[in-house]
């Protein structure tokens, strides 16, 4: 389920940037240490982003009308795409967004220029109550989204509010392309551009504002918002020509929040407006989509404003020549228990129209489809005896296989899903078998469209590569096993054995709706811990394999979510923090039972120190605490520190007592503190302004301290920093293309990679930075000679599905001598085909397979082990491989 995304605490951070106001609070921190020296000129980075695919709400694409392969998505939190026909995969257009306009990275709405393709339009703002506290702006790009420019409104946009999936409330007029469209929320009607978006006025003439609200008694200001207008679109069979001699386009339909008068008409380009007759009322009109040749506007409505909800629903054909309705709707409304909003039409055959059931949930969505204008309709899927389902389509998620959520649910639900929250809809105007839309976690589509007039069975596949849209609320990565594990909003969470790669599976059993806090035992890396939201439980969860496997602890009475955790240096201790009335709790062993801490308060983020297993750290409210008993009982150390805002603190691998602490408000203390000594006392770090988030890799080349990494804002200057002398001096390591908007939740380095630093975002995935300095990059080593045999092999295959399956595969060295680099291979005896791997690179044809290491674990110690794992195809039957080679001698079965 996709929940309104008010992540990693930004409800309660003012992120205007700033300098530190005030002077630090009294108490025992220590004064500031002598100021730190910064440069702040980038240093050599390379970026990318961690693979997931997806991963949030895809609310709306936008094809170019004039140009091919020419298409857009926007995001409800995580920024604007533009997608690259060539490589098949996203391109992130608002990577520039900086931490003071953090909310310009929810798109409420996009306008591609059919008069002129290279122009691109995004209407931006996140929120439009006072959790974000910037205007919207409308950016313009000349170049599709390589640069901006940006026009502030003097009110604010929702990308992320309740009918976020309607739209779009942006339109270029496609004869006089000067002219924009901007239906606005909250009261403020309807805007226009004459200038290219440049400039924006409020159109008077359009008097109806819009005021319907999802629930007008949240008194946040979220439900409470009023829609206001929330489509626009032309006629351009009313206009003249395009470019200098064009005239405006004369007829234009806007939709309206407002379930007695949803539809307006102007005939006069913009000068007046009337409400179209005999319009049908109560529901909303989430969709207008104007099929101009045949003179037929489709309307999809609902009786709410989405992305979540929605009881009934309707479809309707509007004649524009006569004025006739016509209720088209595909089911009775008896039947409906849905509303209705995506919406698209086949431009080469404007008679085939499709419609989306946004807000059926159980069992799945449902798509409908009709090839004469809606006298008739086919869906994708039809029940052939109840609870047996026929489906017109296969779903293939083998490039994205946590798709299925790792579920196997009982008829009718299916795994993976055909989608929810399927509001963008769009069929490819130059291509009738080309068909995307978007649900609450991926974008799917299908190159075979058309044949679900035959009756024949298509494919549907992710089409997402790219396109990162997670929200990071913790990060680790351990000293040995999978380089990265993080803690992740709406889909709980990875372990990545390859950043390049897309994992298997998120975290289940259990499956968190979004993981809070996450840790590894710093001298027992096969042990982690989790904690996260559920509903009704579990919500805490062990592992003892590096995370590719959990297990569901007890939890104490009170508990309402997940909070913050830490494991003990040494896995034997566990100190949980969560959310509710519980109060903080320490456990030994796997959280069979719980022991309330005394001495700190509830709410208290906890740490463990990386080195003594007895000793845990908490903080809550300007004052650190400190355990020496396995956090059972906890003492007040230092004081005086931030107070207001979200504080974040680590504890430093290999260092007892040594602790680094970042946070606070820019109106209050607000910072980065360091103490040496277990958190009695701590030393403010001067000429860091402002710290909200602090972590540690690997040492520079002849360092002994680890390298510090903070996003910061350091010599008035925002971005990510790194330190190689223990914080004395600091070099901002992002430039200005690579803010990626609020990174404030978590860092951390890496500690095999010198360099290597993982930043979190809001919505645009976890980002990782590699440094082409002396002693950086991807750690990667040549493989040098595969060994011969001495091994051992254990496969096992972890997920299964018609046509499809998932596979682990773990190879032991089993000689006396280290290994540098291994090459494994097998044959499959039922003609089984490898799809993607990761961890390890594939070779081979056919049922014939290789599997090579990849960099960073072809050294594997005598008796040591190195894991990958792989999704692949099969017919008929799926057996283990019986023989597993290595330098062309035979591994023993584990």
């Amino acid at each position: 389920m996709r929940r309104p995304r008010l992540l990693a605490g930004l409800a309660g951070l003012a992120l205007t940037g700033g300098l530190l106001a005030g002077a630090l609070p009294a108490g025992a921190a220590e004064p500031d240490a002598a100021p730190a020296r910064t440069q702040a000129a980038a240093a050599s980075y390379s970026w990318k982003n961690v693979r997931v695919d997806g991963g949030g709400f895809v609310p709306g694409l936008v094809f170019n009308r004039t140009e091919k392969n020419l298409l857009y998505a926007r995001t409800d939190i995580g920024g604007a795409y533009r997608w690259d026909q060539a490589g098949s995969a996203w391109v992130p257009l608002l990577d520039h967004i900086g931490w003071d306009d953090w909310g310009h990275t929810g798109v409420v709405s996009l306008a591609s220029d059919t008069a002129d393709p290279d122009r691109v339009y995004a209407a931006v703002g996140t929120y439009t109550n006072d959790w974000d506290p910037g205007t919207g702006a409308v950016l313009r790009s000349a170049d599709r989204g390589a640069t901006w420019q940006r026009a502030d409104l003097p009110f604010k946009l929702g990308g992320n509010m309740p009918g976020r999936g309607m739209g779009e409330r942006l339109a270029v007029d496609p004869h006089d392309n000067r002219i924009l469209y901007l239906g606005a929320p909250s009261g403020n009607g309807l805007w226009r551009s004459t200038d290219s978006g440049a400039t924006w006025a409020k159109v008077t003439s359009f008097t109806n504002p819009g005021g319907y609200q999802q629930d007008p008694t949240d008194t946040s200001g979220y439900n409470s918002d009023e829609q206001g207008i929330v489509w626009v679109t032309f006629d351009e069979s009313t206009g003249g020509g395009t470019g200098a001699g064009a005239t405006a386009t004369k007829t234009i339909y806007v939709g309206v929040g407002d379930k007695e008068n949803a539809v307006y008409r102007s005939t006069d380009a913009g000068a007046t407006w009337t409400r179209l007759a005999g319009q049908p009322t109560g529901h909303l009109a989430h969709k207008g989509v104007l099929d101009a040749g045949n003179g037929y506007l489709y309307l999809a409505y609902s009786d709410t404003a989405g992305p979540y909800d929605g009881g009934k629903g309707k479809v309707y054909r509007y004649a524009t020549a006569t004025g006739e309705w016509k209720d088209i709707t595909p089911v009775a409304e008896a039947d409906t228990y849905h509303g209705f909003s995506g919406l698209t039409v086949d431009r080469q055959h404007p008679g085939t129209v499709m419609v989306s059931a946004y807000s059926s949930w159980w069992p799945d969505t449902q798509l409908f489809r009709t090839t004469d204008s809606g006298t008739t309709w086919t869906r994708a899927w039809d029940y052939s005896a109840y609870p047996t389902r026929s489906n017109r389509y296969t779903m293939d998620v083998s490039s994205v296989p946590w798709l299925t959520w790792g579920g196997d649910p009982a008829p009718p639900e299916q795994a993976p899903k055909l989608g929810w929250m399927t509001e963008a809809l769009e069929i490819d105007p130059f291509d009738s078998d080309r068909m995307l839309y978007g649900t609450g976690a991926t974008v799917y589509g299908t190159t075979e469209l058309t044949r679900w007039d035959t009756n024949t069975n298509f494919t549907i596949r992710p089409m997402v590569k790219g396109l990162e849209e997670t929200a990071v609320l913790d990060l680790v990565s351990p000293p040995s096993g999978a380089p990265l594990i993080s803690a992740l909003g709406d889909v709980g969470g990875f372990r990545h054995t390859d950043l390049g790669a897309v994992p298997p599976m998120m975290f289940t059993a259990p499956n968190f709706t979004s993981t809070t806090s996450l840790d590894y035992a710093e001298t027992k890396p096969d042990v982690l811990v989790r904690s996260g939201h559920l509903d009704g439980g579990p919500r805490v969860a062990f592992s003892t394999d590096n995370g590719a496997h959990w297990f569901a602890g007890q939890e104490p009475a009170g508990v309402t979510g997940g909070g913050t955790v830490a494991a003990a240096a040494d896995g034997g201790r566990f100190v949980w923090s969560p959310e509710g009335t519980a109060g903080v709790h320490a456990a030994t062993g796997h959280g069979t039972s719980w022991t309330p801490s005394a001495g700190i308060p509830a709410g208290a983020t906890v740490e463990s120190d990386r080195v003594d297993p007895k000793t845990f750290y908490g903080f809550h409210g300007g004052t650190f605490y400190a355990s020496a008993d396995g956090g059972l009982t906890f003492t007040a150390k230092a004081t005086g520190l931030p107070a207001k805002g979200n504080v974040r603190f680590k504890a430093v691998p290999g260092r007892k007592g040594d602790i680094w602490l970042a946070g606070g408000a820019p109106d209050a203390a607000y910072g980065l503190w360091h103490s040496t000594d277990g958190g009695a006392t701590f030393t403010k770090v001067s000429g860091v302004d402002q710290a909200d988030a602090v972590g540690f890799g690997k040492a520079a080349p002849n360092a002994s301290y680890p390298a510090l990494y903070s996003s910061a804002k350091i010599g008035g200057v925002r971005g990510i920093f790194r330190s190689t002398d223990a914080g004395a001096t600091w070099v901002r390591v992002n430039d200005d293309a690579h803010q990626w908007g609020w990174t404030g939740a978590t860092i951390t380095g890496d500690p095999r990679v010198y360099g290597r630093v993982y930043v979190a975002t809001n919505g645009r995935g976890i980002i990782y930075g590699d440094t082409s300095e002396t002693g950086g990059g991807d750690g990667g080593t040549d493989p040098g000679t595969p060994p011969a045999g001495a091994c051992k092999v254990a496969y096992r295959i972890t997920n299964q599905w018609q046509g499809g399956f998932q596979a682990d595969v773990t190879v032991t060295n089993t000689s006396a001598t280290a290994w540098t680099g291994w090459t494994l291979g097998w044959t499959f005896p039922a003609g089984q085909t490898v799809g993607q791997m990761w961890n390890a690179t594939p070779a081979g044809t056919g049922s014939a397979v290789t599997a090579k290491n990849a960099g960073w674990n072809g050294a594997v110690a005598a008796g040591g082990s190195a894991s990958f794992g792989f999704t692949g195809s099969w017919t008929g039957s799926n057996p283990v491989p019986a023989v597993f080679t290595l330098g062309g001698a035979t591994c023993s079965a584990a």
